[in-house]
């Protein structure tokens, strides 16, 4: 045990487990390791089927909030009672009328409602309130905070901080004792916005290595002109990651080379996908697997010779911060074909250790997806760079370590 131990964090979360956010599972399991005892509050309950080997486990208990109010009036109720005897409480009214103004929705009173039954239900000894997600994990830690009188922080990832109003991050930014947030482009954002810059930091999630071995066998040569190269991407199917995009520069590539498309993961867009995929005549050469753990994950890179993603920027900001994916492809010596937002330019360097391209730009994408197709040797070296980089530079250790320092010095600082 180290210096954390029992230090006791209550961990707010919008769904858990959850097979897409693997970065955060592998964070939390490192602070257990750490030494920190966490207690998981969810704001949603679980619709993956599955559950990836990091997840069976964490040591944390978990608490799932109303979803929805009116599902659970009685619990509503009773913390709404327990609350009225807080001094917290009008603390925390007075905030939620401030608030919403700017948001008023069912979804706010939502809010308010779930960190009510938070305080009630609060778990033994918890000390610490943590928020993954800036938008609204972190407004149930706020107000949570308020009736409690327990210190908050918060881990910003990308469509909260891109999707939320300034006035809004402005505000949680002051409130919360400090915020995490994992690419250059967000941290510079919101230090911007904080009323203290300083209680800003930057901390890349990283891999955890140990799951993530380094390959020993060599991938075969292959040009496009025998066996087909297989293409893996693994993401949910929505928007910010251009799948459609994707599937028109796939369509584009020349008629005579031999390639097939793997994807992985699941999503709302999945059947209007495969519809497009037909469209454009590539069903024969595209694999739809839906959702796998981790361990198929992994094989599936092991597998391929060729990963790539399309992320883009959504019309109402949405975007991805960097891909955890892209992290575990790298580590399997993959070559990457991506394209140039967010902090992906902060893990690959075009020609160097990955080939990015402009978003939206299938044209781009085709001839950077040709180029690696019929070049087995550009593959080999891009693949090794970026190994090399990941293995180096993102060990999730680091960020760990980080976390751990920023939790130990806020204590410090309250007691």
């Amino acid at each position: 045990m180290t210096n954390c131990d029992l230090r006791h964090i209550v961990v707010i979360l919008k769904s858990y487990p959850r097979l897409s956010e693997t970065f955060i599972a592998q964070e939390l399991r490192g602070l257990e390791l750490a030494g920190f005892k966490l207690s998981f509050i969810s704001m949603r309950h679980p619709t993956d089927t599955k559950r990836h080997p990091v997840h069976e486990e964490m040591a944390a208990s978990v608490t799932y909030l109303p979803e929805y109010l009116h599902d659970e009036p009685g619990r509503v109720l009773r913390a709404l009672w327990s609350a009225l005897r807080r001094g917290g409480f009008w603390r925390a009214l007075r905030q939620f009328a401030r608030d919403l103004p700017h948001d008023l929705s069912r979804n706010r009173f939502r809010r308010f409602g779930q960190a009510l039954v938070l305080a009630r239900e609060w778990p033994q000894g918890g000390q610490w309130i943590y928020a993954h997600f800036l938008h609204t994990p972190a407004s149930v830690a706020g107000y949570a905070s308020l009736l409690t009188a327990i210190p908050w922080s918060v881990s910003a990832h990308a469509k909260d901080i891109w999707t939320s109003s300034a006035t809004e991050l402005t505000q949680k930014l002051g409130e919360a004792d400090w915020a995490v947030t994992c690419t250059r482009s967000g941290a510079e954002y919101l230090q911007s916005l904080a009323p203290d810059p300083a209680t800003v930091h930057l901390s890349y999630h990283g891999l955890n290595l140990d799951r993530f071995p380094p390959m020993t066998k060599s991938r075969a040569p292959l040009d496009g002109q025998t066996d087909p190269v297989e293409i893996l991407s693994v993401g949910r199917a929505v928007p910010k990651k251009g799948y459609d995009v994707l599937l028109h520069a796939l369509a584009g590539l020349p008629a005579d080379l031999n390639w097939r498309f793997v994807h992985i993961g699941a999503g709302d867009e999945r059947d209007a996908l495969k519809a497009l995929a037909a469209d454009l005549g590539l069903a024969d050469r595209c694999e739809w697997r839906g959702a796998m753990d981790q361990t198929d994950v992994l094989s599936a890179y092991r597998r391929a010779d060729i990963f790539t993603l399309a992320c883009r920027i959504t019309d109402d900001g949405d975007r991805d911060g960097l891909p955890n994916v892209l992290v575990e492809a790298a580590s399997q010596r993959l070559a990457v074909v991506s394209t140039a937002i967010s902090a992906i330019p902060e893990l690959f360097e075009d020609g160097d250790s990955g080939l990015l391209v402009p978003p939206e730009d299938a044209k781009a994408l085709t001839a950077a997806l040709t180029r690696v197709i019929t070049g087995p040797a550009l593959r080999n070296r891009l693949g090794q760079a970026a190994e090399a980089r990941v293995r180096a530079d993102f060990d999730y250790h680091t960020s760990i370590g980080q976390l751990e320092r920023l939790f130990v010095n806020a204590w410090a600082e309250k007691e």
